[in-house]
């Protein structure tokens, strides 16, 4: 089984190495604009025009009236055009679907900074990298995957720079070592995340906890003199800050995630519409304080590695207003915090909900073509379950 991955490494660029990662991210980004400004004349004109053409153009001319670019790898500005060409794909792609389609914008610099580089023009050597008309520069650590390498990317964050490097590698089929462990994640706001087997995940809440912190340095910003070298500062602050909220957030998405996927064979998780959601006004800034996209993004590329299954749940299904002993609905508004159900049974919303996604996953991986069970694995699976017009329920001993 082939799989893609990439290892982002944070490098150790001495004062010209800096220097020529800016260069580089500036070529990158005029290449870019560059192309971007001919597209638009030349589709003004109706000629036809494609990245590869502007590509060549630009290649033609680039010697005597962008000599500039010269001075570091062809690979900055060459990817650039095929970056365009995505963005110019995905913008017609999205207006023959009749979705809300965002035009190609002109590149900024200071924002997300960053170039490109093919396979056959760098090496890796233990903690060092190799790059065309710089030479060595030194990792914070080495390459952990064994593969074949495809392409690098370096790119900065405040004042840092770092390296992501993306890597083809072959692994054997993954057999998780816990077979037909399962678990259900009901994701929430005041908790994190609440397991189907009593387990509460409570998130850190990075934004919310740095938040004066991030007005303070807004405000020192905003008054700021533009182009002064104490507005460069106040900047530079601001985007640490911004760094550190992310790595905090990231930093306990990364560890859950391994967890349950190490754990637990049978994921079942809510596919939340976490763009709807985030636009109530009183509840966005903690929604996306939370990360639910991301750690639902993380959990199914990492099951690939160790076996796991993620069961994505319908965004429709009624995970929350199901009771999960008898199958009965109920109406649940967000201040009732128990599901109180007419055959007894008394348990917190969050966990019933977890558990009814435990119960979708467990019912969807047995009726799965691709489950392999013998008579007598399926019998005792199906002594466990018993089908609901909503959707294949557990039934929990009662003591």
């Amino acid at each position: 089984m082939k799989i893609i991955r990439a290892h982002r490494i944070r490098l150790n660029p001495n004062n010209k190495q800096k220097t020529y990662f800016k260069k580089a991210c500036g070529v990158a980004r005029f290449a870019y604009n560059w192309g971007l400004e001919n597209w638009k004349n030349e589709y003004e004109k109706g000629a036809k025009i494609s990245a590869n053409i502007l590509a060549i153009q630009f290649n033609n001319i680039k010697r005597d009236e962008f000599s500039f670019v010269l001075e570091v790898t062809k690979c900055a500005a060459h990817h650039s055009f095929t970056n365009l060409g995505k963005a110019f794909s995905n913008f017609f792609r999205n207006v023959k679907q009749g979705k809300k389609a965002g035009y190609p914008k002109f590149k900024k610099r200071g924002i997300r900074d960053s170039f490109y580089l093919a396979n056959d023009k760098f090496k890796i050597e233990d903690k060092k990298i190799k790059i065309p008309k710089l030479g060595w520069v030194r990792m914070r650590e080495s390459l952990r995957f064994e593969g074949k390498i495809l392409s690098a990317t370096v790119s900065r964050q405040a004042d840092k720079w770092f390296v992501s490097i993306s890597v083809e590698m072959e692994i054997p089929v993954p057999v998780h070592e816990n077979q037909g462990s399962a678990v259900g994640i009901d994701f929430g706001i005041k908790k994190f995340a609440t397991l189907s087997d009593g387990e509460i995940v409570v998130g850190p809440k990075p934004y919310k906890q740095l938040l004066r912190r991030l007005r303070l340095l807004n405000k020192s910003l905003s008054r700021k003199k533009k182009g002064s070298k104490n507005r460069e500062k106040a900047k530079m602050n601001l985007s640490k800050l911004h760094i550190r909220i992310a790595n905090i957030r990231n930093d306990t998405l990364h560890k859950f995630t391994s967890q349950i996927t190490t754990k637990y064979h049978i994921i079942g998780i809510e596919d939340l519409d976490v763009k709807g959601m985030a636009r109530n006004k009183r509840l966005a800034r903690s929604i996306l304080d939370m990360g639910w996209r991301e750690a639902r993004r993380q959990t199914e590329y990492k099951a690939e590695v160790t076996g796991s299954e993620v069961i994505v749940a319908d965004r429709f299904y009624p995970s929350t207003q199901t009771c999960c002993i008898c199958g009965q609905i109920h109406d649940m508004p967000l201040e009732k915090r128990m599901m109180v159900c007419d055959c007894g049974n008394t348990m917190d919303r969050d966990e019933n909900a977890a558990t009814n996604l435990e119960n979708m996953a467990v019912g969807s991986r047995l009726q799965s073509a691709e489950t392999v069970l013998d008579s007598s694995e399926r019998l005792s699976m199906k002594q466990k379950l018993t089908i609901y017009p909503v959707d294949i329920v557990r039934i929990k001993e009662q003591k």
